[in-house]
């Protein structure tokens, strides 16, 4: 219980009558009465807010909030009293969220109920804890407020945003994945599973057409191949603290843009057949065995939802060793990094073990302030300096990509916006190449 302002003020008069009476005799009894007013309005009031029933409350929300996205939250306010209720509600969502629309002043009429609706957005991944609602009630003459925390309590989950995966699959719904970014070629000739039999087109190879067929149905018929399926993509991914990098333009650390990339892919694949696997280092350890089932995504993102970069420093070689033991037969690894010069020498080795049984790909994520300072003008000394130290750091970089692709590795060295689509059109390729 609180005293509001009003009680306040009438209790600063009568201690301001209660100065003027030691001047004024004629004040002493003002004083007096004044106060047994006070007292009795006072505690009136009081036991009247005491019998006032708690309001019921009702959240309705989503069961998984996306990172960085704005969400809606519905609170359904109900007066179960005959009395009217003055409420100031309050949801207490997790400190770390960004909210709008909180708090809410409501008056609610006997029996009376309301919808209160607010948005979150998360800041960060993970399991985060609602521990109540916070409404503040005011007594029906407003000189006393009671506050108490009222259920419901509940722990809300944080996955990555997935607007990359539900965006692709509208697309491809309607044939139109070229709005993203992605490169989908018809496949010219051989090299891959036999799909159908169908009218030779202009721009088929001559290889592709099937003689018998032609003969039979007296028209050039022409077969049309499909990308392999059934074979396996497996993310390493790493977790230490070079993952811990965050662009400020963007807002999201580099293991939110890598995760985001992969659950695009790992849809992608799984839409053509192929099972997709995770394995993590460098920070919290995570095996997800590799699947194709159509729940492959939603139990991926339940895997790694709640994935954040450590202080470790990631050592690949040791994850390399680790993925070779638990996958003997052949996939596509793509190995999900942000390394430095003194990681390169690591990365190097284990892209090379792992060649020994497995397709490799390398994306190193770089930071966006690089390509910023390359771009910056320059107008003194200073200036020039940081232009030659990043242009010097970026030509070592690449330096380190020619030499993945000269031990036959496959590598990106790309900015963490760029990852997604990147990472699905290589997968495309490799597809058609026929290179698993």
């Amino acid at each position: 219980m609180t005293p509001r302002p009003p009680l306040v003020i009438a209790l600063a008069a009568w201690t301001a009558v209660g100065i003027a009476a030691t001047w004024q005799p004629w004040a002493w009894v003002l004083w007096q009465w004044g106060g047994v007013l006070i007292a009795g309005v006072a505690l009136a009031d009081l036991l009247a807010l005491r019998r006032l029933p708690d309001p019921l409350l009702r959240r309705h929300m989503g069961r998984t909030l996306p990172l960085g996205v704005w969400s809606p939250v519905r609170l359904e306010v109900g007066n179960p009293s005959a009395q009217t209720l003055r409420l100031r509600v309050h949801d207490l969502h997790p400190a770390a969220f960004a909210a709008r629309g909180l708090p809410v002043e409501l008056r609610l009429p006997p029996g009376g109920q309301t919808e209160v609706q607010y948005r979150l957005s998360p800041p960060e991944r993970g399991d985060f804890p609602m521990t109540g609602c916070a409404v503040a009630t005011r007594s029906p003459l407003g000189l006393w407020v009671r506050t108490r925390c009222l259920p419901p309590t509940q722990t809300l989950r944080v996955f990555p945003n997935f607007a990359e995966i539900s965006r692709y699959t509208l697309l491809a719904a309607n044939d139109q994945l070229a709005q993203l970014g992605v490169r989908r070629l018809q496949r010219r000739g051989s090299g891959a599973e036999f799909h159908q039999l169908r009218e030779y087109r202009e721009g088929d190879s001559l290889r592709q057409i099937d003689w018998k067929a032609t003969s039979r149905m007296r028209k050039v018929i022409a077969r049309e191949y499909q990308d392999e399926r059934d074979q396996r993509l497996l993310f390493l991914l790493d977790c230490g603290r070079r993952m811990r990098h965050r662009d400020a333009a963007q807002g999201r650390g580099h293991l939110d843009e890598a995760l985001n990339a992969l659950l695009l892919l790992a849809y992608v694949a799984v839409r053509q057949g192929d099972a997709v696997g995770l394995m993590t280092y460098g920070g919290p350890r995570r095996w997800f065995a590799p699947r194709k089932e159509p729940a492959t995504v939603n139990r991926l993102l339940e895997a790694v939802y709640d994935l954040q970069p450590s202080l470790e420093a990631a050592d690949p070689l040791a994850a390399a060793r680790t993925l070779l033991a638990a996958m003997p037969r052949r996939a596509l690894v793509v190995i999900l990094t942000n390394s430095r010069d003194e990681d390169q020498e690591g990365l190097e080795q284990a892209a090379q073990l792992l060649r020994r049984r497995h397709l490799v790909v390398v994306a190193d994520l770089r930071e966006a302030a690089l390509d910023r300072a390359l771009e910056a003008p320059i107008g003194n000394l200073e200036e020039a300096l940081r232009f030659h130290s990043v242009h010097g750091w970026l030509a070592q970089r690449q330096r380190h990509q020619e030499r993945l692709q000269h031990l036959g590795i496959q590598s990106l060295d790309l900015l963490p916006a760029q990852l997604p689509i990147a990472l699905v059109n290589r997968y495309f390729d490799i597809k058609r190449a026929g290179l698993l």
